[in-house]
């Protein structure tokens, strides 16, 4: 779905946080520079979600005064509510946040943690095997959430309403219900076995425990109680007291491994984002414990020193995939959650690095991924995450990228909590150079320990130029960065989010070494002179992502916002023109 709005008034300054390098710096100068002399703001609000019930919640927020960290209180919480398969109270996220009266840029990180008594050997059998299923399923498989103190942190330092009133919309939903959509019968479909294992699981998202007909009404009556209670305590009530210790004991009678420790000291962590500067386009994106800025910003760098306007299709697409591969590698070997591993910025974003990357292309041959070094590979799991885009009419915005790993996560509900966990906990490489469900590995960097957060590939993402503001993110795994890339460039080739969010697919994450794409995502003419060039391809059997976006064109005072046409999302303006 696509929308936009007519000009009412002036434009928005916009600031940012410059990055480690001198070029981030003077980026970031010459745009407060350029946008200093703007007006007051858009000419409305914008939001754009994977759910039409979270994206309506969120305008009921905007409409009773809430700015746009508000509404993403409401977003993320009516998210955790109507798509239990993509995120919850039970996961995490990153939302990535601009403030427009002083132009602070942040991410808000609320990953998920190991529990204390986690180690490298936690998901290993005593000959050194990985257990079966062990960190993707059931209590083991969870990570502490850091859903409801990321909620808490956006509604306590940057929000003006309460936190109960923008969540008032979410407890509604769990209580009142919601109708099965034909996503979430397919999502549901996908993990109808596991959800069947626990009876209270199968209680609440199942029908008779058998799949729900569509329309069927998901009742979560203990959720709502929740947010309920978060909404009149604070986010301490899901780490402390009689309900944590409710959720301990569930969780340790399922045969997880969680202590009352664990939720008392789960902290959210504000940082600085990655920025860079692409031909003109300052790029804000997502810092580790996600892996989505720097790929991004080493793809984009890559690319910088290519004629991409000046080249031909096909040799333009194989260049960018070159590229990713090349993002992919550095990833599989230097990134890990900052607080553990020392993740090398300076060097894997050094514009002599890089340009040293850029040339080893060769444009009419693909590089074996192997001749690119020997290194463990990748662990880029998180397939059922959800993101939602905000901007209200003061300039302040919002990228949102949330989730529970699999589509509903351990598949697991502590009894009387109504909260479903996540199976992040896989996120971690269990054992170097072993596969998981995606045929994916990982090594050291990003090994299980005790209350370290896992790698993500979650990449919300801001762009701005003078005269455009954008916002943009998707769910997708180890895919997220390569769309978000693509979206980057399509705002770079002048095109809006209706464009972003529709643009053919394809991926390259260096192992395995193959060009994945969508059904459609490359045309004949397109296989047939990539495979020429050198490159394996593999077509998907579903189309992949969910990007929902929204952009202010400040030159012409309009705001647009767009939803994914491959999802169920909506984009919605206030007012509604």
């Amino acid at each position: 779905m696509f929308v936009t709005m007519d000009p009412a008034r002036g434009q928005e300054a916009v600031g940012g946080t410059p990055g480690n390098r001198c070029c981030w710096l003077i980026a970031a100068i010459l745009c407060q520079l350029a946008l200093a002399c703007a007006a007051d703001g858009p000419p409305g609000a914008a939001i754009a979600s994977a759910h039409p019930l979270a994206t309506r919640a969120g305008l009921e927020t905007l409409q009773n005064g809430g700015n746009a960290f508000d509404a993403a209180v409401t977003v993320s919480a009516a998210l955790a509510v109507v798509e239990p398969y993509s995120s919850g109270i039970g996961g995490g996220g990153f939302w990535l946040l601009h403030r427009a009266s002083d132009g602070r840029q942040i991410m808000v990180d609320g990953r998920e943690k190991a529990p204390g008594a986690a180690y490298r050997r936690l998901y290993l059998d005593e000959h050194d095997n990985v257990r079966e299923g062990a960190s993707l399923e059931g209590a083991l498989a969870a990570g502490i959430p850091g859903l409801a103190a990321g909620l808490g942190h956006l509604a306590t330092n940057f929000g003006r309403l309460p936190i109960g009133k923008s969540l008032a919309p979410a407890v509604r939903l769990a209580r009142e219900g919601f109708p099965v959509t034909q996503g979430y019968r397919d999502m549901a479909g996908w993990r109808l076995k596991a959800l069947q294992k626990h009876p209270e699981t199968a209680r609440l998202y199942l029908a008779n425990n058998a799949l729900p007909e569509f329309g069927h009404p998901i009742i979560q009556e203990d959720l709502g109680n929740l947010l309920e209670q978060i909404g009149m305590n604070g986010p301490g009530y899901f780490y402390q007291g009689q309900f944590a210790q409710r959720l301990v004991e569930g969780v340790r009678a399922g045969g997880g491994i969680w202590s009352l420790e664990d939720l008392r000291n789960y902290v959210v962590a504000e940082r600085a984002p990655i920025v860079t500067e692409y031909r003109g386009i300052r790029v804000v994106s997502a810092p580790p414990p996600s892996s989505g800025g720097i790929v991004l910003v080493q793809a984009l760098e890559i690319l910088e020193h290519e004629d991409l306007a000046g080249i031909d299709h096909i040799t333009r697409m194989h260049i960018v995939i070159e590229a990713m591969r090349r993002a992919y590698r550095d990833r599989a070997v230097y990134l890990g959650d900052p607080d553990f591993v020392e993740v090398p910025t300076d060097r894997l974003l050094a514009p002599d690095y890089l340009a040293g990357l850029a040339l080893t292309i060769d444009p009419k041959r693909a590089t074996p991924s192997a001749e690119l070094g020997d290194t463990p590979g990748l662990s880029l799991r998180g397939e059922s995450t959800t993101h939602f885009s905000i901007m209200d009419t003061d300039g302040n915005r919002v990228a949102g990228t949330l989730s529970i790993n699999l589509p509903f996560g351990a598949a697991f509900v502590p009894p009387g909590t109504g909260v479903l966990l996540n199976d992040e906990m896989d996120d971690f490489s269990i054992k170097p150079n072993t596969p998981n469900a995606y045929g994916l590995v990982g090594d050291h960097a990003n090994s299980v320990a005790a209350n370290k957060r896992p790698l993500s590939s979650m990449t919300p993402t801001f762009v701005e130029t003078e005269d455009r503001i954008g916002i943009l993110g998707t769910p997708g795994g180890s895919r997220i960065i390569s769309m978000v890339l693509l979206g980057v460039l399509d705002f770079g080739d002048g095109h809006g989010p209706e464009s972003w969010v529709k643009v053919r697919r394809y991926h390259h994450q260096y192992l395995p070494d193959e060009v994945q794409f969508e059904p459609h995502g490359l045309v004949a003419y397109e296989q047939e002179e990539l495979r020429r060039l050198g490159h394996t391809l593999k077509q998907t059997s579903y189309s992949y992502g969910d990007m929902h976006a929204v952009m202010w064109d400040r030159k012409n005072n309009q705001i647009f916002a767009a939803a994914d046409p491959r999802g169920e999302g909506k984009a919605a303006l206030l007012p509604d023109p």
